[in-house]
């Protein structure tokens, strides 16, 4: 399934998450009012009174008799905007309705919302309170604590919540206020970013401090004051004089007996007696044996906070967590790290913090952990150090993907109105055990690298090691660095792009790298495989330093063994220009074959009348594979039918209204133009245009298109003898099915369109003309003008058949995607349909011959779509607690395989195979199966081979080696 879609879908059919009223408050008046608030010295509130529990409201001088609250009321337009678009400003939690605010329908909007406007006061001054800072009276303080501890209290009985969303209620518990303690290490960050915004000069120190702060700043930020003696403003020295204090708060030594104070409301006894051994043994023990036994600790909370049963016993376990970790990262910068037995100690350490911190599930970190035991052995291969490295990437990219997974919803809403919202989510990995273990990973890869002759070359990029090829290729072109999300922009064929959270329904582009690379066999990834388009994953912090050279010319390039080059124009070789001469940039066009189409057919063709050998002929390859595993696996294909290339043409040789002209002769008159600009010496942007723009209206005709009354009734009889009921009776997906799809150099995948689960007679007709459009759509076309002669010659067929209502579905490749091993395969599963290849962030495994599994990556898609009787999709809200594929599942998934590959090899069906399939109930279904093609070119290139080190990989390097 297509970003195009997805989108057709939320749009008929409403399946966005959190539906919007259509009354919602539009983002420019929100910005205006956001800006008003700042000025306002009472900022989003109007007045103060008293609510009393009697539901009266008093004035300020007022007090209720039977007991109550005093604290600001809203403006009207807050409520306004509250109520219609479902944006919470400047909550009060006193007199807040607890149900209201852990917002269990919205996904807990209300309360992430609360922790995003923390972050904003913290970096802007206030932002929307500004000026109501100093609204005495607004807020009270020993209210919100009071709301606070009882909101956890009610929270924390139920074991389910605790389950579900133990990484948002730690979050929440460091940020709404229950208790005296703050959350000092983000003032610390949020002082030196406005000091660096306010003083330039102080940016060095602000990187700093963010990327890898320790005690020795403090003394570096007294010299930056007394060197910079009267350039500084008398609000700059106390705004330093304030960083200093909070910087020596964070980083004055922890009286370990402090923590005892946590124990007294854990009723377990032998969870305390294992807290109590940890603090008395703590002051005692080396600066090693302390961030050990420390992430420990934090693990054994996380694994046995059920156990305790008590309400009050769980929030101070939490509070005790957080501490915990304060513990680590104020205390990471002593540990020793002479050798390298001591950095893996530390990056072992550092990932069960960041597990126990719930930036991955229980039984994520099980499938991990096993690579970060104690070493035994006097020395590593190359290979083993791999393996390691490759399970810290692991625990770190997942725990950021958590992280954007569990507030990307907020921070989206927000990023319309409030531009500093980007930098919540860093924000939060900063003040975690994240930040470290990120800077340990980057030295292991160094120290890696630098053993194995594979190193990146990328800019001057500090922190290199984090960056990692997925497809090879190489690419000249402006460099464009994309904050946010790049959803719905225009992007430039020749540019290259470095994206945050990459677009889905991506047009074609000379290179990507990207924060978070998805899944490895979603659509956009087989496609930039597929045309030798380089892509490479990078960290949060790399994209920062990206932005340096945005709008610069560049060389890019990705080598088979997933190293990665990025230079200046102007310092590329001789051989690396010569890769854009116009000799090497020729690639082999393709020619849709024509020559064995049938278009005579014009009835409608069943699921049991076709096979492989049909593709080309009838239809395109999607409905003839299916027909073939119809053929061979009866009983887990659904029973359809295939509407043949024949019957499109039948309806594009009708005359246009109103025209002497046939929509098919139209259609040959573009290309048949265009070929003529061409000759003629038109530019290339010019050529593209014209036919865009004759395609779109080519496309709108075809959706007016009038239907056959023949081919109506044929439709009307198919769904009553192959589906059993009347048209309009039974919801069907409409599958696009090209005769220039699954080419051999060619896949074409996920360019043409999918209607899902489209129920009404009216919708299904519309949908049939809507479906013929899609190929002449600007990304379908952009993307296969790159390869083919004859576009005018893509006939689209469309493969009708019912849905299953998969529990999960997603992606099967019988190869190993990344390793292009052929003795595993490739799954990538989401929960509901259409799983894994729009470019959700999919569980994905390779398996073995012999039943091996590994985990690659799990999945971070907060929501899933199902299909109900009724037609159309619903949208659903889910958690990561529990793996969505059982060893059963993918034993199951790996017996198919097999028994695939060997009937398909007998009737010289050559693979490797791209499958899409789905799970309900335990058994398998099966929607399509294509050759899952790779751009040979790319990978055989002389210049990628060049660039690729040999590595031994069976090289021993000794535990003791210095770093």
């Amino acid at each position: 399934m297509n970003k195009l879609v997805v989108s057709f879908i939320c749009f008929l059919m409403t399946c966005a998450v959190f539906a919007q009223d259509k009354s919602a408050v539009d983002n420019s008046k929100i910005k205006e009012s956001i800006s008003n608030y700042k000025k306002d010295i009472r900022g989003p509130y109007r007045d103060i009174r008293w609510f009393c529990d009697d539901g009266t409201l008093n004035m300020p001088k007022e007090p209720c008799e039977d007991g109550g609250v005093q604290h600001a009321r809203y403006k009207e337009e807050v409520i306004t905007l509250g109520e219609k678009s479902h944006i919470y400003l400047g909550q009060i939690l006193a007199s807040t309705n607890k149900d209201d605010f852990w917002d269990q329908d919205h996904n807990h909007s209300r309360l992430k919302q609360y922790m995003v406007e923390n972050y904003l006061k913290s970096v802007d001054n206030g932002w929307i309170h500004r000026r109501a800072q100093f609204y005495r009276g607004a807020i009270q303080v020993e209210d919100e604590q009071a709301w606070g501890k009882a909101f956890f209290i009610g929270l924390l009985k139920n074991d389910e919540v605790i389950t579900k969303d133990f990484y948002l209620i730690r979050q929440a518990v460091k940020d709404i206020p229950h208790s005296e303690d703050d959350n000092v290490a983000q003032l610390m960050r949020s002082q030196s970013k406005v000091l660096a915004e306010e003083y330039e000069p102080f940016m060095n120190l602000r990187i700093k401090i963010h990327g890898q702060p320790e005690p020795s700043d403090i003394e570096r930020v007294k010299q930056f004051k007394s060197d910079q003696g009267g350039k500084l403003t008398p609000k700059l020295n106390t705004q330093l004089d304030d960083l200093v204090q909070t910087m020596n708060d964070y980083f004055k030594p922890v009286q370990i007996e402090s923590l005892s104070m946590y124990l007294k409301d854990i009723s377990n006894g032998d969870l305390k007696n294992k807290l109590t051994d940890f603090i008395a043994d703590y002051k005692s023990a080396t600066i090693a044996s302390k961030i050990e036994s420390t992430a420990e600790t934090m693990w054994i909370i996380r694994e046995h906070l059920l156990e305790e049963q008590t309400a009050e016993g769980r929030l101070a376990l939490f509070d005790l967590s957080l501490q915990l970790e304060l513990l680590i990262t104020t205390q990471i910068g002593g540990f020793p790290e002479t050798n390298l037995q001591d950095l893996i100690r530390k990056i072992g350490y550092l990932s069960t913090a960041s597990a126990a911190s719930g930036y991955t599930e229980i039984w994520e970190w099980k499938e991990i952990k096993t690579q970060f035991s104690d070493i035994k052995d006097s020395s590593l291969s190359i290979e083993r150090l791999n393996l390691i490295l490759e399970a810290a990437r692991k625990q770190l990219e997942w725990g950021t993907g958590k992280n954007s997974a569990i507030f990307g919803d907020v921070v989206l809403l927000y990023e319309g109105f409030e531009p500093l919202v980007h930098g919540f989510m860093d924000d939060r990995i900063r003040g975690s055990v994240a930040l470290p273990l990120g800077n340990s990973i980057g030295k292991l890869g160094t120290f890696i690298s630098s053993e194995s002759s594979l190193s990146n070359r990328v800019l001057n990029l500090e922190n290199q090691s984090h960056i990692h090829g997925l497809n090879p290729g190489y690419a000249k072109g402006k460099l464009i660095v994309v904050d946010g999300s790049g959803e719905g922009m225009e992007v430039d064929p020749n540019n290259i792009y470095v994206f945050e959270r990459p677009p889905s329904d991506l047009k074609p582009i000379a290179g990507i790298l990207t924060v978070s690379e998805g899944n490895l066999v979603s659509h956009v990834q087989l496609l930039a495989r597929n045309l030798g388009i380089p892509n490479a994953a990078i960290s949060s912090d790399n994209i920062r330093e990206f932005k340096t050279y945005s709008g610069e010319v560049v060389f890019y390039a990705v080598s088979n063994k997933g190293t990665v080059i990025m230079k200046r124009e102007t310092e590329m070789t001789s051989e690396e220009k010569q890769l854009f001469s116009k000799a090497e940039q020729s690639h082999d066009m393709i020619t849709v074959p024509v020559e064995k189409i049938k278009l005579d057919r014009t009835t409608i063709l069943t699921l049991n009348e076709v096979n492989a050998e049909s593709s080309g002929i009838y239809c395109g390859p999607k409905a003839a594979n299916l027909g073939e595993l119809k053929e061979n696996f009866p009983d887990h294909v659904v029973d359809g039918f295939v509407i043949p290339f024949g019957i499109f043409l039948n309806h594009m040789k009708q005359n246009i209204p109103n025209q002497d002209t046939t929509y098919w002769d139209y259609l040959n008159s573009i290309f048949k133009d265009a070929r003529q600009m061409t000759a003629d010496g038109k530019p290339d942007k010019d050529v593209e245009q014209f036919q865009l723009t004759a395609l779109n209206k080519l496309r709108n005709l075809i959706i007016e298109m009038p239907l056959l009354d023949d081919f109506v009734t044929d439709l009307e009889n198919c769904f009553q003898t192959v589906l059993g009921t009347d048209l309009g009776e039974t919801p069907v997906f409409l599958r696009s099915d090209t005769n220039m799809e699954d080419l051999k150099s060619f896949t074409g995948a996920g360019l043409n369109l999918t209607l899902f689960n489209v129920l009404e007679r009216n919708k299904i007709i519309e949908g049939i003309k809507t479906v013929w459009a899609s190929p002449y759509t600007e990304r379908s076309f952009k993307w296969r003008q790159k390869y083919l002669t004859n576009p005018e010659n893509v006939y689209p067929s469309i493969l009708v058949i019912p849905g299953v209502n998969n529990d999960f579905s997603g992606v099967m490749i019988t190869k190993g995607v990344s390793t292009g091993k052929t003795d595993e395969i490739t799954v990538a599963f989401s929960r509901g349909v259409g799983g894994a290849v729009d470019g959700q962030a999919a569980e994905t495994w390779t398996i073995k011959n012999n039943g091996d599994h590994r985990l690659i990556s799990p999945s971070r898609e907060p929501s899933y779509l199902s299909l109900p009787s009724t037609g159309g999709t619903e949208r659903h809200i889910t958690t990561f607690e529990k793996q969505i594929v059982s060893t059963a599942h993918l034993k199951a998934v790996n017996n198919f395989s097999k028994e695939l590959i060997n009937k398909m090899s007998k009737k010289d069906i050559q693979g490797p195979y791209d499958v899409e399939l789905g799970f309900k109930d335990d058994k398998l279904w099966l929607f399509q199966v294509r050759p899952f093609v790779e751009n040979k070119k790319a990978k055989s290139s002389t210049y990628l081979e060049s660039i690729t080190p040999k590595v031994d990989l069976n090289k021993k390097i000794s535990i003791n080696a210095p770093l």
